[in-house]
């Protein structure tokens, strides 16, 4: 029961943000990374979000993008595939998620880009047999009712040889459940790494921005339950990743 109400506070507020955002303050919505404080090189216009696009960068670097065919699972207000299309140019980008809001977000945002937005499931994905090099999912995962179906279907629309790129959190008594889950599907597991030291820097470098939107954007009342969903320094999510209570996990498999 408190899992499903977990889950339901955390839509509410994905759905807010995307209702509230009216000048695109918002464009990616993971924890980000830092790794003793290295800097990517960034354009200026990217730098406000800098640690949630190290996130992307990490786990994009990790495989062979330039010129493959990519597919983000979970895109949410497509900050992150933008940023992938952008800097490590794949020759095709395509973005799923199940939001309404934010598929018509990313179309309008992104229009400029050659990026293609659908609405759809992952549980069910709307696309064809062995089309896509890469698959990434990042941070979405723990929203997933059924992760076996997913897993499927992403082994399904890969090509073989093709890399599904996966990052997420779980609580610490949820790990051997989830490293089961992937052992028993059909890929190859070529990479298993914890990140939360990573997670929990970037976390507290970007703090400041975090507070800053969130006094911006939601209602003084609210404002405690903005820095838990943001997982501001000193908030209870941030909290339960600095006593592992919550790991940040990183995967590469093979199809």
């Amino acid at each position: 029961m408190k899992e499903k109400l977990k889950d339901v506070f955390f839509r509410i507020w994905y759905w807010y943000i995307s209702t509230v955002d009216k000048k695109a303050e918002v464009t990616f919505m993971n924890y980000g990374y830092s790794r003793d404080n290295h800097q990517i090189k960034l354009d200026e216009k990217d730098e406000k979000d800098r640690y949630s696009i190290q996130l992307y960068d990490f786990i994009a670097r990790s495989v062979a993008i330039q010129g493959k065919e990519i597919l983000e699972v979970g895109c949410g207000r497509g900050g992150g595939l933008s940023y992938i299309n952008r800097y490590l140019s794949p020759n095709l980008a395509t973005g799923l998620d199940l939001s309404k809001k934010a598929i018509e977000f990313c179309k309008k945002h992104y229009s400029k880009e050659r990026i293609k937005f659908i609405q759809g499931n992952a549980h069910s994905l709307n696309f064809q047999d062995n089309i896509f090099d890469v698959v990434i999912n990042v941070e979405s995962s723990h929203r997933y009712a059924e992760i076996d179906k997913f897993l499927s279907e992403v082994y399904r629309v890969l090509k073989p040889g093709g890399f599904f790129i996966f990052t997420d959190f779980r609580h610490k008594n949820e790990l051997e459940k989830l490293n089961a889950q992937l052992e028993n599907s059909d890929f190859n597991l070529v990479k298993n790494e914890l990140i939360t030291p990573h997670v929990l820097e970037a976390l507290k470098l970007s703090s400041p921005e975090r507070e800053n939107l969130v006094h911006k954007l939601i209602p003084k009342f609210l404002h405690n339950s903005g820095k838990n969903f943001a997982a501001t320094e000193g908030s209870d999510t941030y909290n339960k990743f600095a006593a592992r209570e919550l790991e940040y996990l990183f995967y590469i498999l093979m199809k």
